[in-house]
């Protein structure tokens, strides 16, 4: 039975994806920081029929001392062998860069790109005495282009992105293997939960209070089923040999295509346009 270690698993790519993988047959090892939300993630185990074949524990991405923790027992657990991981676990936060308090910023970083950094390196020396090793990072469409009132989550993306690419070159040689998903807009916590900074008196308030409502509607319009992002995330695990990019849904195939072919004050213009965003003043 094939192990793998998936990090923020309460809700979201990270629930669904477990449980996927362990319909398929994969030893599981759901990872998060607060074990006090474990119950959704139980619930659909259960309705699924596969929690025998599921560990929770708790790992906090963003405590260096967690993850080692963490990483530490799922070994011990997986007789010191692991197939693969998932570095899942990701927030947001919304609003224009100028308003967006230090913390907030901060978090989504230590999240989405030092979190994983930290894991990975935690489990970096099973993997090259292994000599086998799959590491599955979920990035999203916001690592091909800046967004609108997204500038901190895209500043993640694109860092994962650069740094995935160039962790390739290190590990090949021991057979490690670093694969990205790309999901476009789908329906989950991140996009209901982010917190949105919009204050009063803020110079960008009509502006970032429009681009909201332009986002919701986005989202209501073309935001798929996370079900998908599981079973891409499933097909670049069993693959043979998997794509380093793996974008999801029309919108990031789209933007996937166009990355690299269109300059950016001409993708700036078509975003503008497609949100209404040069109907807005300030």
């Amino acid at each position: 039975m094939p192990s793998v270690l998936i990090t923020g698993t309460s809700a979201g790519f990270g629930l669904v994806t477990t449980v996927e993988l362990a319909k398929q047959g994969w030893r599981v090892f759901a990872t998060m920081r607060n074990l006090e939300r474990k119950g959704p993630l139980e619930a659909a185990l259960q309705a699924a029929g596969v929690a025998g074949n599921v560990d929770i524990s708790a790992l906090d991405v963003t405590d260096a001392a967690s993850v080692r923790t963490g990483v530490a027992g799922v070994l011990e657990k997986s007789g010191g062998h692991l197939d693969a991981v998932v570095n899942n676990a990701g927030i947001a936060v919304g609003g224009a860069f100028e308003d967006m308090p230090d913390a907030d910023m901060r978090r989504v970083m230590e999240t989405n790109f030092w979190g994983v950094l930290e894991v990975t390196r935690a489990l970096l020396p099973t993997f090259r005495a292994q000599r086998a090793g799959r590491i599955v990072i979920v990035s999203s469409e916001s690592g091909f282009a800046g967004q609108p009132a997204n500038s901190i989550y895209c500043a993640s993306k694109f860092a994962i992105e650069g740094w995935a690419e160039s962790l390739c070159f290190e590990l090949s040689p021991f057979n490690i293997e670093v694969v990205l998903v790309e999901p476009g807009p789908y329906l989950t916590d991140i996009w209901n939960n982010s917190p949105r900074i919009c204050p009063e008196g803020s110079a960008y308030r009509t502006w970032v209070q429009y681009m909201f409502r332009a986002g919701d509607a986005h989202a209501a319009d073309q935001g798929g089923d996370p079900q998908d992002v599981a079973v891409r995330i499933a097909s670049v695990l069993n693959a043979k040999h998997p794509s380093f990019r793996n974008p999801v849904g029309r919108m990031a195939r789209i933007s996937h295509v166009m990355r690299g072919k269109m300059p950016s004050a001409w993708m700036r213009k078509i975003v503008e346009r497609y949100l209404g965003l040069h109907r807005v003043g300030r």
